[in-house]
């Protein structure tokens, strides 16, 4: 695969969740550009559908760099009272409206799937039109963390519950399609899991996993960056590690590639 015969094909991205491992995605965009590579259809999950909304808002890698380093993850006085979860997703709203520039789907240059669990119907749903921010929380408001958020009606939580690696909207749509799966796992001993918190953090990982293995064959591409099972999904010190090690795979793999 040459740079020039990509640069003339309809390019894909797929990006899956991970949390703070999904900053690795962040690496990942930045290879890219270098190379004169812009994808022009993204589906994204979780942290890959944040990551992804910022990228085709135009946001530069630097910036989204920041809009994870300053976004609170368990502030004390997000902690919810009358919903499900221990904190409260709607308080990350503003949040949004500081790094967009759009605020609806159409408003994007590029486009832009994300896919969400709707919890009272059990399925996911993929969103391409209309608000940009409630489906961008959605998509990464992982349970029981954080809690649902309401749109239109039904009550939606994190897309990778259902699908961790969203390639189906760029199946056939898409001449080639790359994708960055930051999900990584490793086995833990007994002494890693000491709280209520880390089951559920463990427990979501395996479930993340599970779904989405039988997908990852399909991209043309594939990036799985190597060592993010040492940084927790919601340890935000783990931020810059994660996007050096996506950066440094994604290298690696694109110029094997690309030769």
């Amino acid at each position: 695969m040459k740079t020039e015969t990509l640069i003339n094909t309809t390019l894909g991205l797929v990006l899956s969740g991970g949390g703070v491992k999904g900053m690795a995605h962040i690496g990942l965009l930045k290879a890219l550009e270098q190379r004169g590579i812009y994808p022009s259809q993204i589906s994204g999950v979780s942290a890959g559908a944040l990551i992804s909304g910022l990228y085709v808002d135009g946001t530069s890698i630097e910036d989204m760099l920041v809009f994870f380093k300053e976004t609170p993850l368990l502030r004390y006085n997000f902690v919810t009272v009358n919903k499900p979860g221990l904190f409260d997703t709607d308080k990350y709203l503003p949040f949004f409206d500081d790094f967009f520039t759009a605020h609806r789907f159409e408003e994007l240059d590029k486009r832009l799937v994300v896919v969400a669990t709707n919890l009272l119907k059990g399925e996911p749903v993929y969103f391409e039109k209309g608000e940009l921010f409630r489906p961008l929380l959605a998509s990464a408001a992982l349970p029981p963390v954080f809690s649902p958020v309401s749109i239109d009606g039904e009550l939606f939580a994190d897309g990778g519950i259902m699908n961790n690696f969203p390639v189906e909207p760029l199946t056939g749509a898409c001449d080639v399609i790359i994708g960055c799966y930051a999900s990584s796992m490793k086995a833990v001993g007994k002494g890693h899991i000491k709280s209520g918190l880390q089951i559920s953090e463990r427990a979501n990982l395996l479930m993340l996993h599970a779904n989405a293995m039988d997908k990852l064959h399909i991209p043309d591409l594939l990036i799985v960056p190597e060592k993010l099972g040492n940084i927790e999904v919601l340890d935000k010190k783990g931020i810059d590690k994660a996007f050096v090690l996506g950066y440094d795979h994604a290298n690696r793999k694109l110029d094997e590639w690309l030769q």
